[in-house]
């Protein structure tokens, strides 16, 4: 049974098409009206694209105040990037914008581009993302076409596999460090072999030492929580009881 109030650490598979935030938002509605707990505190330590699945770190009560600690560690993401076409978005939410030649791509030149992405980088976030600039999300400016500028970030990439038996779709592993941006890894990519990429499939395996194994199918923690309600709602009535003797 969760004690959400003295605070729990949730480790959830984010689903394909959910926000973080309609996670959090979730958990927050499903808890307020199977444990009878309003205002809980909810929050996530790192946010998930829409289009990428697998870990995400759900932290309750008085543990949303680890939420910092659990977004510095580091980080280690599968996925696919798809050589010779770019989109505004750098993935499969947008439709492509310009199209490029890859009968001249050779694993020698994908062997060299990917080792300029080992290390300390200077990396720029995607137009279409959700950094605040003069307080307003970047994908906000993006969607009404108003030029912003960007500023570069540093970011570590510890390791980064390819591997080349689906090319041009090239699947990959990186574990990298809090802030890096897998889709902006993918469009500079495309870059560095003279070429163009985005990415057409993203999901988080290990946060730290917590691993997308161990983690909640959102359907079984739904489930888990209306299951348990009833039990929590007993043991706290249980408890004001032996307060009042």
């Amino acid at each position: 049974m969760f004690h959400f109030e003295d605070g729990e650490v949730i480790l959830i598979d984010k689903p394909l098409d959910w926000t973080s935030f309609d996670t959090v938002n979730f958990i927050r509605s499903l808890v307020n009206r199977c444990y009878g707990i309003r205002k809980l505190k909810v929050g996530h330590a790192g946010t998930l694209d829409p289009l990428a699945t697998g870990l995400l770190i759900l932290c309750t009560g008085k543990m949303t105040k680890q939420i910092d600690s659990f977004q510095a560690q580091v980080k280690t993401y599968t996925g696919s990037i798809l050589l010779g076409q770019t989109t505004p978005t750098f993935d499969l939410e947008s439709e492509p914008n310009a199209f490029y030649p890859i009968d001249g791509i050779t694993p020698e030149q994908i062997e060299a581009a990917r080792q300029q992405f080992i290390g300390d980088l200077k990396q720029y976030p995607p137009k279409y993302s959700a950094i605040k600039i003069k307080g307003k999300r970047a994908f906000d400016y993006a969607r009404s076409d108003e030029e912003i500028e960007l500023k570069a970030r540093d970011v570590r990439i510890d390791d980064f596999k390819i591997s080349l038996d689906r090319f041009p779709e090239l699947d990959f592993e990186v574990t990298c460090s809090k802030g890096t941006y897998i889709r902006s890894l993918a469009n500079d990519f495309g870059k560095a072999l003279g070429n163009g990429a985005c990415l057409t499939s993203l999901r988080r395996t290990r946060i730290g030492d917590f691993k997308v194994e161990d983690a909640w199918p959102l359907e079984k923690l739904r489930q888990h929580i209306v299951d348990t309600g009833d039990e929590f709602k007993a043991w706290k009535k249980e408890q004001e009881e032996k307060q009042q003797k």
